[in-house]
């Protein structure tokens, strides 16, 4: 009986680090990147926000990896009344953010949704934006469907400011 039980506590003990991988790997924190079709959609986060803040904004990089172009048509969350496409352009040496219907993802091109550019604005928030927490958050493609991904909420995430300047910095070495 005893030797029974120490080849079951042995064989257990042998297992547990594919267990614990395994369940590691299948875990929402590791599932950063989404994949529908040729699609892909990479590290969707949003910044985190103070508890009365009404409106957030999310961002991540969707990449057309087949042959014929893809169309971002809407999004939607259950955190948020409403979720809207937005796009930030310099015009007249300022900067503007209008609403935008659809957007275009032509084969083999990434389209980056960063403060700055194109981000989805979720208006009317129904639960603050608190740092290591997550949210669902679905996106509509006008061929390949829907895909519901999980938007990872970081506290250390650049500001519109900091970011336009890690561009800058970037372009100037190039």
């Amino acid at each position: 009986m005893l030797r029974k039980n120490i080849s079951t506590l042995i064989r257990s003990a042998a297992a547990l680090p594919v267990i614990v991988c395994g369940a590691l790997l299948a875990s929402p924190a590791s599932a950063h990147e989404y994949q529908l079709n040729d699609l892909y959609i990479d590290h969707p986060w949003a910044r985190a926000l103070p508890p009365n803040a009404p409106a957030g904004a999310a961002y991540m990089r969707l990449e057309n990896r087949g042959d014929t172009q893809e169309i971002l048509i809407s999004a939607h969350s259950p955190i948020a009344e409403k979720v809207e496409v937005h796009e930030n352009s310099h015009v007249d040496g300022l900067m503007k953010m209008r609403r935008v219907d659809q957007v275009l993802l032509a084969p083999g091109v990434s389209v980056d949704f960063q403060p700055g550019g194109y981000h989805f604005m979720l208006f009317g928030l129904k639960q603050p934006l608190v740092a290591g927490e997550r949210f669902p958050l679905t996106l509509d493609f006008k061929n390949a469907g829907s895909i519901a991904v999980d938007v990872v909420i970081d506290e250390n995430a650049p500001s519109a400011s900091e970011h336009a300047a890690q561009e800058s910095m970037q372009h100037q070495h190039h």
